[in-house]
């Protein structure tokens, strides 16, 4: 209406109208031109509403899948800014190809998921379904520069030797490590780490009973085991005096690169788990597994900055896991056993209530924190108003549903490098609770799906974490995977439009979540770190909500045109979709957090990249290179700087980007200027030139800088905040500074 207003204006005076097509920088320069001074906006613009009761807060939750792979194909490809690499990477460490395969189609795909109705979930199902596609396709070809790269950095000459991938694990399908070792042959296993520190974490792969795994059991407890195999709803059996205990005696052996052994655990591998594996095998390849294995392999790993390090697994005579009498416990609220369990082989223990079926405490004997701490799962249900139904956009719940855990009992797996914690929430919800040695978070892993609709009822599935913290209704979510932003309740409440009638959504008013949230009190942080991006808010002091899994019936009238409905389909038989995915909780004494937060986030983003061979004898060991850093082996970034690009371009040239990954004054010995020294980045090449450019890489940063815009802002010259940043690159020194939250980016030519 205002451009026909103004087109009428104009022609009234002589006729002539000038429309012309607009740019963002056209209207910026007519906003400059305006010689006005602008207002500082430093509140939240969430949430955001276009109506009464029409908060565009679904989609931070929608199609958590496709939010899911997406996040891990940005970590094993790349999407700068807030992810890490490691593809591309290995391409760069080979030299690129002109020609293919390389990592182009992958970059294709990502750069198209992140269209706004792509990751946001927004789409419609067949075009989801294609983005997916995309996905898959560029993955199959980045598999091959992956392959081909670690057969040259390892110095293999056999394509079979290069090591394949498991791009399946987190449905416990991995082909490549579920080999049969009783013939002689090792499971080689290359770990790749593309963060630019010295990384140890716990591995975790599929593992075939035939490993000269020996069972021993009692005649009734083999039965009910059996049985729970055999059932979708695991019932495990009892662990007692009387029926006697599942033991394993798993005769696996772990060496390093360097051939020491080295402490590994078998954990069983349970049902609910096998159910996963089985029926999404099946819908994605077309076919169940060949075998079935029964436990899962850990052990600890280790991989120097950009570089990699290789281990070896076969069958002997050391015993791959803990006392047999601790192995396995099952506790019931029925029978007469101790009512609290604690659970951790380290420093941080976990209590549950074997009565109550529940996670009840939080204790790490190191920083001497303690709190109590309940976690619970609920849905919303979703409102089928025609004036505004829930969908793919708009969350708008119509009332609250507690979920009780069913009344199995509490299944604890115990061992030397971590403890497992299985609960059978409901019929549609499982949950596994891991703690590892050495580490001081605790892992949830969650089972969500197929939410059941047979009742008529969309549903939208959240699991709330409470504790006695004091919060002030204060909480604290990430940008981007950046800065955190501080989020008040009360505030965003008072966002609502007037005469919003519905109670529930003052209740859940969520925020986007791509790293993490935080609350805290005078004396502690609590933090939890995800692994896609999921809405979550804190809407009662000391408590922290995620939005896991949504399934709704109706559209919500923005464009979609058809429900938030996900469905899976084996043999012309469809189910709503499964969600597996894993959250991360800690809690530190206050100010102490964000090292945790940082770091171990750039490790959710950028997780080992492992690739499985076999080996006969020492046939491998003696004809490859086992460990290798792509770095000068004595250096490492400095703990507050991540390399967030490393790309080689058509022309030769280099893109590095660096960023530092702490804000002013978030962290007391973190938060400060930190430098990288690009020589030893790059040891084994010679930097002839080093140029640095504006953050898109599309024009020198000098250039950039003389287009600069200087905006007057309102109010004193005081209340400008003053940006710090590193200085210029000394071409000799070859060292890049690097301010709080700063990120540079540079193109490098090599001699």
């Amino acid at each position: 209406m205002l451009f026909y207003r103004i087109m009428n204006a104009n022609a009234l005076r002589d006729g002539r109208v000038n429309a012309l097509y607009s740019t963002p920088s056209i209207y910026t320069d007519a906003k400059y031109a305006t010689n006005e001074a602008w207002p500082l906006k430093t509140d939240d613009y969430f949430p955001y509403a276009d109506r009464i009761n029409a908060y565009w807060t679904g989609y931070f939750t929608s199609r958590p899948a496709l939010k899911g792979y997406v996040r891990t194909m940005s970590g094993y490809y790349l999407f700068p800014i807030h992810k890490q690499q490691a593809a591309r990477q290995l391409e760069f460490l080979k030299g690129r190809s002109k020609a293919r395969p390389n990592t182009d189609y992958l970059a294709d795909a990502l750069a198209l998921a992140q269209h706004h109705d792509a990751v946001s979930g927004t789409s419609k199902q067949h075009v989801a379904n294609d983005y997916a596609k995309r996905l898959s396709i560029g993955y199959e070809e980045a598999a091959k520069v992956v392959e081909t790269s670690l057969a040259s950095i390892t110095r293999s000459s056999s394509k079979t030797d290069s090591g394949k991938k498991c791009l399946l694990l987190n449905i416990s399908y991995c082909p490549s490590s579920e080999v049969d070792l009783s013939n002689g042959k090792n499971l080689v296993v290359v770990v790749y780490n593309p963060l630019g520190w010295k990384r140890e974490d716990i591995i975790r792969i599929p593992a075939r009973s035939e490993m000269n795994s020996t069972v021993m059991y009692s005649f009734i407890s083999t039965v009910h085991w059996l049985l729970s195999l055999l059932l979708l709803s695991y019932k495990p059996f009892v662990c007692s005096p009387i029926l006697g205990c599942l033991v394993i005696d798993g005769n696996v052996i772990v060496k390093d690169h360097r051939g020491n052994e080295i402490e590994s655990q078998l954990v069983p591998l349970l049902n609910a788990s096998l159910a996963i594996r089985n029926y999404y095998s099946m819908a994605y390849l077309g076919k169940f597994p060949s075998v079935t294995p029964k436990y899962w392999l850990a052990f600890s790993a280790s991989a120097p900055p950009l570089g990699l390090n290789t281990y070896f697994i076969s069958s002997g005579k050391q015993k791959a896991i803990a006392a047999p009498s601790k192995n396995q416990v099952v506790y019931s609220s029925k029978e007469k056993q101790k009512d609290v369990i604690e659970v951790g082989p380290g420093d941080l223990k976990l209590v549950f209530s074997a009565k109550q079926r529940k996670l009840i405490g939080y204790i790490n004997s190191r920083t001497k924190v303690k709190e109590t701490v309940r976690q619970s799962y609920s849905f919303y249900t979703g409102a089928t108003d025609i004036k505004q139904a829930s969908g793919a956009y708009i969350f708008r719940p119509n009332g609250t549903n507690s979920l009780k855990p069913d009344h199995q009992a509490l299944t604890v797996l115990r061992g030397p490098i971590l403890d497992e914690v299985h609960q059978r929430i409901n019929s549609w919800i499982y949950q596994i609770t891991r703690v590892y040695k050495g580490k001081e978070h605790a892992e949830f892993e969650f089972i969500v799906g197929p939410i059941p609709i047979s009742d008529g009822i969309g549903k939208e599935v959240v699991t709330k974490i409470l504790t006695h913290m004091k919060t002030s209704k204060t909480f604290y979510t990430d940008s981007s995977g950046r800065d955190f932003l501080e989020r008040v309740y009360s505030k965003l409440s008072k966002r609502l439009e007037p005469g919003s009638e519905s109670a529930c959504c003052r209740k859940l008013l969520p925020c986007m979540i791509n790293l993490g949230m935080y609350v805290k009190d005078d004396d502690k942080e609590l933090s939890v770190l995800v692994d896609r991006s999921v809405g979550g808010a804190s809407i009662k002091d000391g408590e922290l909500e995620l939005m896991l899994h949504r399934r709704l019936l109706h559209d919500d009238g923005r464009g979609v045109a058809e429900a938030l409905n996900e469905t899976v389909c084996v043999q012309n038989k469809c189910s709503g979709l499964t969600i597996v995915g894993k959250y991360y909780l800690r809690i530190d004494p206050l100010g102490e957090a964000a090292k945790w937060r940082r770091s171990f986030g750039q490790e959710i983003y950028s997780p080992f990249l492992l690739a499985f061979t076999q080996q006969e004898g020492d046939r491998w060991t003696n004809s490859h290179v086992s460990s290798f850093s792509g770095m000068d082996p004595s250096y490492v970034l400095p703990d507050n700087v991540a390399m967030i690009t490393l790309q080689e371009l058509d022309n030769g040239q280099v893109l590095l980007r660096l960023a530092h990954l702490y804000e002013v004054g978030e962290d007391k010995d973190l938060s400060v200027m930190a430098s990288v020294q690009l020589k030893k980045v790059f040891a084994h090449k010679k930097i002839n030139k080093v140029t640095e450019m504006s953050l898109s890489a599309n024009q020198g940063r000098v250039e950039m800088e003389k287009k600069r815009l200087v905006w007057k802002v309102k109010g004193s010259p005081e209340e400008v905040p003053k940006v710090v940043r590193g200085g210029p690159v000394d071409p000799v020194a070859l060292v890049v500074e690097l301010a709080p939250m700063e990120i540079r980016t540079f193109f490098i030519d090599f001699n």
